[in-house]
């Protein structure tokens, strides 16, 4: 059972562990929304998301014998190295199955901590299936990132903070994967104060529990495809469905795109990095009617890589029209690149790429082919540079852009 006594417990003990993560309020995203937002930065933790805490508050559970086995757990990352750490602290070895996509810098900090990493898998279902021969074989105690009460317990010690330090907190917004979160942070959100409305929130690619509450109990999905690789799990867990089922008010769902520019806000406007599932909450605020109301978006990790980190900023610039490419059809001969070039910057874009084909055309003095990527402030001030080009004759073309 998942108690008031256990989450006051939990809440004190896993302080042992956690960053402070003070509410930040959004000036950004309060003015987007009408409402009042702010950001609970689990981001910000040492092990770079919240997921420490479940993982403390269930080892501190077992028994010396138990911890003595040693320990495996199954994760797509975030979990993996909040049992690595929590396991260091517990002085005990802990095995870490995670799936083969799963970003390097998580699985080097779950290495860093003092784990032995197993890479298993294209999705964590994959992973933990592998992860629970392993425990069997090995008889080793399994700690799973979601489906059990205790981790439930520890990720509840969120609300715990947020209630105390927003008493009169209207919603609050929280990432789905597994499920763990959300029964933690509903469960005891309600039992503060009915009033608050929880809404989960999962990525469209990988809506396990929208399917769970459909059916009226946990099914698995075909595929969890999503960018929001800490989510991609395809069957939520069965023992804390019916906390969901009766604590969770809504489920909304996000599609990849929407994590992107929800990216680039976090970066220009917060200065934070906050991975994919943690944006979730961010991305779903336009979805809520948040006039006059106080809401909550809990930002579950910022464990991402610079790899990633470089595709999604190119991909939301892009997306949001500050980066674009027109091909124009020129004669050749000198002096028509140069009036190109002089009409874009007449019109402040910033040209930062360049691509000329004499071979477009078997008649190179009716026209050759010249590609250009530029800078733009966004859609209207790229419709203004079309515009230029357009008066000048150079009949622009829109072509999809690429920095590379």
């Amino acid at each position: 059972m998942l108690t008031l006594e256990k989450f006051e417990r939990a809440s004190e003990l896993v302080k042992e562990v956690t960053t402070p993560t003070k509410l930040v309020f959004s000036e950004y995203l309060s003015t987007q929304t009408g409402g009042k937002v702010y950001l609970k930065p689990e981001n910000m933790q040492y092990t770079g998301a919240y997921k420490v805490r479940g993982a403390y508050y269930k080892i501190s559970t077992l028994t010396e014998e138990e911890r003595a086995k040693g320990l495996v757990a199954a994760s797509a990352g975030n979990h993996a190295q909040g049992v690595a750490f929590a396991a260091q602290k517990f002085g005990c070895k802990a095995t870490i199955v995670m799936p083969t996509v799963t970003p390097l810098i998580k699985v080097n900090r779950t290495k860093s901590y003092g784990a032995d990493v197993v890479l298993h898998g294209d999705v964590y279902d994959d992973a933990c299936a592998y992860a629970l021969e392993l425990a069997e074989k090995e008889g080793c105690t399994f700690v799973h990132p979601f489906d059990d009460l205790d981790v439930a317990t520890g990720q509840g010690t969120i609300a715990m903070e947020i209630v105390q330090e927003l008493p009169t907190v209207d919603y609050i917004l929280v990432p789905i994967g597994g499920g763990g979160l959300v029964t933690g942070v509903s469960t005891l959100a309600k039992m503060l104060n009915p009033k608050i409305q929880v809404i989960g929130v999962e990525p469209a690619a990988a809506a396990s529990m929208t399917a769970a509450l459909k059916n009226g109990g946990p099914v698995t999905l075909d595929s969890a495809n999503t960018i929001a690789d800490g989510t991609a799990v395809k069957r939520v867990g069965d023992k804390i469905f019916p906390y969901v089922q009766e604590n969770l008010d809504e489920v909304l769902t996000v599609e990849d795109d929407e994590l992107i520019g929800a990216f680039l806000d976090m970066v220009e406007n917060h200065k934070m990095i906050v991975e994919n599932s943690g944006l979730l909450t961010v991305a779903a605020l336009r979805q809520l009617d948040l006039k006059g109301k106080k809401a909550v978006s809990i930002l579950s990790g910022g464990n991402m890589d610079v790899i990633t980190m470089s595709s999604i900023v190119q991909h939301g610039l892009i997306q949001r029209d500050r980066i674009f490419s027109v091909s124009v059809l020129l004669p050749d001969k000198p002096g028509e690149l140069v009036r190109v070039a002089q009409t874009i910057a007449d019109a402040q874009g910033n040209v930062i790429k360049l691509d000329h084909n004499q071979f477009v055309s078997t008649n190179r003095n009716a026209a050759v082919e010249l590609r250009i990527t530029m800078e733009a402030f966004g859609t209207e001030h790229k419709h203004e540079i079309m515009k230029a080009l357009e008066d000048q004759n150079f009949r622009p073309r829109e072509v999809g852009a690429k920095l590379y």
